[in-house]
């Protein structure tokens, strides 16, 4: 594969799937085991189709060391989609006119959305409010006060449905729209005391949206996954609250990342709550005094408009296939798995990163990396980053 190509599967979608049967593939390829969302682009941009991919699977995990490897089995799926028209849901694809443009962008994307309201939302300038779960009289205020201000401006403003901030940003939105991104599925309502909000936005023509299959429960570890869609669904993200070490400080730099602005409500300097919105400060980010500030900085490219029957993404013609690359020998492979386990740590490196510091075309790293992903000895995170497991 060749540089051109792997840059093809993250910045360029392939055509989304065009049937049912194509959507249940794309679905079915995602949910098998140790398919990642970096895996599924790259399989995706080798094998042409999600079904080739799947039938290609088994012998991957052979050539990796993982033997009797099977894709996920049509029943889950089925039951997945069964859930999803239980629910109310739509299941969106990457490239589909409905898919946010701006997450499209991002290293990252998810290659499906569950999402259930009315997805017509997703097509409008978004903004995240993001903050504290303990959220101060002061921060509730500021939070209802910016999310009106967003809301009346032509903003929908974006969170993650939880304790605090969120939930004053959600309520204090309601009547010009907001979204919720969700960590577990997205008929899953956590917290459970969200439940009517929850309802009330969908009602409201907001949105609730998920990358997790139908039922998931959310688990700790899908928190900072979430929150990369949180900030890659918007032009910016303001965190009202956060301390030092918390989940809103995750987002802002998931939005760095991205290439998205970051704003920052100071606080106190005694107060812990305000301690991560003033190191934010401290490195950069602007100071938010009020909506004004917010709109100020996203600049005219980001302004709201009128709501418009949305156009088909733009998509690249398919790309001709690379020729495949020369094989190596065993020895030369395990050469190269010793050499990319030795560079990562438990400490995420931008897998851009890693190909430089090995010195070698990309070509012959990723495919690498897809088998030690395989075999359960490399974990992607969000944003691209690259670590060891323990």
């Amino acid at each position: 594969m060749t540089e051109d190509s792997y840059s093809y599967s993250s910045t360029h979608p392939p055509l989304p799937p065009t049937t049912e049967d194509h959507r249940f593939d794309w679905l079915r390829l995602l949910r098998s085991r140790r398919v990642g969302i970096s895996t599924f682009w790259r399989l995706l941009s080798e094998h042409g189709t999600a079904a080739a991919a799947l039938a290609a699977l088994p012998d991957i995990a052979a050539s990796a060391g993982v033997s009797g490897y099977q894709v996920c089995p049509k029943g889950v799926i089925h039951a997945e989609l069964k859930a999803a028209r239980a629910g109310r849901a739509r299941m969106i694809c990457r490239g589909e006119a409905a898919y946010p443009a701006q997450l499209s962008e991002i290293s990252d994307p998810p290659p499906i959305l569950w999402v259930t309201g009315d997805p017509r939302a997703l097509a409008r300038p978004m903004v995240a409010l993001v903050g504290a779960r303990n959220a101060s009289s002061l921060g509730t205020r500021m939070a209802k006060s910016l999310a009106r201000g967003l809301g009346e401006a032509g903003y929908l403003v974006v969170s993650g449905l939880a304790r605090g901030i969120d939930t004053v940003a959600h309520q204090a939105a309601l009547d010009t729209g907001t979204a919720a991104v969700l960590a577990g599925g997205v008929d899953v309502l956590y917290p459970s005391e969200n439940t009517l909000l929850a309802e009330e936005m969908c009602r409201k023509g907001g949105a609730l949206i998920s990358e997790m299959p139908m039922g998931m429960q959310p688990l700790a570890r899908h928190f900072p996954a979430r929150n990369r869609i949180v900030s890659g669904l918007s032009s910016a993200v303001v965190v009202v609250e956060a301390a030092a070490k918390s989940g809103s400080l995750i987002t802002a730099r998931c939005a760095l990342d991205q290439g998205r602005d970051v704003l920052a409500v100071p606080g106190h300097p005694l107060d812990a709550r305000a301690g991560g919105c003033n190191i934010l400060i401290r490195d950069g980010a602007r100071l938010v005094r009020d909506a004004d500030d917010v709109i100020e900085a996203i600049g005219p490219l980001a302004a709201p408009a009128a709501a418009a029957p949305q156009a088909e993404l733009p998509l690249d013609p398919p790309a001709v296939p690379a020729a495949p690359p020369q094989r190596r020998t065993l020895a030369e492979t395990a050469a190269l798995h010793s050499r990319i386990l030795a560079r990562l740590g438990p400490s995420p490196i931008a897998e851009d990163q890693l190909i430089r510091d090995l010195a070698c075309p990309s070509g012959e790293v990723a495919p690498v990396l897809t088998d030690l992903e395989m075999e359960g000895r490399v974990r992607r995170r969000p944003g691209g980053l690259l670590t060891l497991v323990p």
